[in-house]
């Protein structure tokens, strides 16, 4: 049997960090669950050792200061040993028979399902919502496909790609050594995994429903700092710079560094407009004239979209909506 550690990062996750590693312990093929309490001020890290089934294959690493999501997943990664790894976040659960669907399917380094995106106050009901069973319809992601499926203008809709939470093997990170950048608290599986597909990494993806991602508007990856987006772009300039790219995947990461760079130039623009008020905002973005005409289409577009929710018109927030999927499934024969 395919033996699997999951890795499960933590950051003041008491609320919701049992539910995680109950999905976990549930699949046969997991051999260790490893949780990582990134200095936690609240019960994470005693509310996960609550949750242990008695099986030998929970640990509970506390840190005693932040160091973010990458450092707390590689740490876990090292820690661990069972050839397959899957990052689950403390906030989400497994569906029962991921793996087993996932590992029906052969020749892959990553592979992964589609998810569930369900609202967070699902949570507090007695089950889940009924999740459609998808045919697999397994395939190869390409790098160009995983790097379009990531831009607005992509061939799928936006962040799909990047949302997705392959299974990994541990080998592919051994012999291209490489694990997640700890520079980054934004990105971090997206820089990771191109990387991966650089050197050489089949990416398989399946249809059928594995993953479910809670989502509410105060998580984590919902939010980020300007500095995370300027470490975000940095992190994809050092991949056109060092990696070997056919001439399509090439062009989909410049655009995808150009739309990362110009929202935190816009970000710090309004960072610098609270601190030194528009002038001096003005000012310093004039430094670099090519900075301006972004950070006028984003502001026109943010004005815009405070317009539309004052006339309620603005589309809701999908926390706010029902459950729908990450990929587009098929049913029926």
């Amino acid at each position: 049997m395919n033996e699997v550690a999951v890795i499960i990062p933590a950051h003041n996750a008491g609320r919701t960090i049992a539910q995680a590693i109950h999905s976990a312990l549930a699949e046969p093929e997991v051999v260790e669950v490893v949780v990582v309490d990134d200095a936690s001020t609240d019960d994470t890290a005693a509310v996960a050792r609550g949750a242990d089934d008695g099986s030998g294959r929970l640990r509970v690493m506390a840190l005693p200061r932040n160091v973010g999501p990458a450092r707390a997943r590689n740490l876990a990664i090292a820690a661990s040993h069972a050839e397959w790894i899957a990052i689950l976040d403390s906030d989400d659960v497994f569906l029962p028979g991921r793996f087993a669907r996932l590992f029906a399917h052969q020749d892959w380094d990553l592979a992964a399902d589609n998810i569930v995106l369900v609202p967070d106050h699902y949570r507090a009901g007695p089950a889940l919502p009924e999740v459609p069973e998808f045919h697999d319809d397994a395939r190869i992601l390409s790098l160009s496909e995983f790097v379009a499926g990531n831009l607005t203008s992509g061939r799928m809709s936006r962040n799909e790609t990047g949302l997705l939470k392959p299974v990994m093997r541990r080998s592919i990170l051994v012999q291209t050594g490489l694990a997640y950048d700890e520079d980054l608290r934004l990105g971090e599986d997206f820089i990771l995994y191109v990387r991966l597909m650089a050197r050489g990494a089949r990416f398989l993806t399946i249809r059928s429903c594995g993953y479910v991602a809670f989502q509410r508007g105060d998580s984590l990856s919902a939010q980020h700092r300007t500095d995370d987006l300027g470490s975000y772009a940095r992190a994809a300039r050092q991949i056109l710079s060092q990696e070997d790219l056919s001439d399509e995947a090439r062009n989909l990461l410049v655009q995808q560094e150009r739309l990362t760079r110009n929202k935190y130039h816009h970000r710090l623009f309004l960072d610098q407009k609270r601190a030194r008020g528009l002038a001096g905002a003005s000012t310093e973005a004039l430094r670099d004239p090519g900075r301006v005409l972004p950070i006028l289409r984003l502001t026109a577009r943010d004005k815009y979209m405070a317009l539309m929710r004052r006339a309620g018109l603005a589309s809701v927030p999908h926390h706010a909506v029902g459950i729908r999927f990450l990929l587009e499934g098929r049913t029926g024969p």
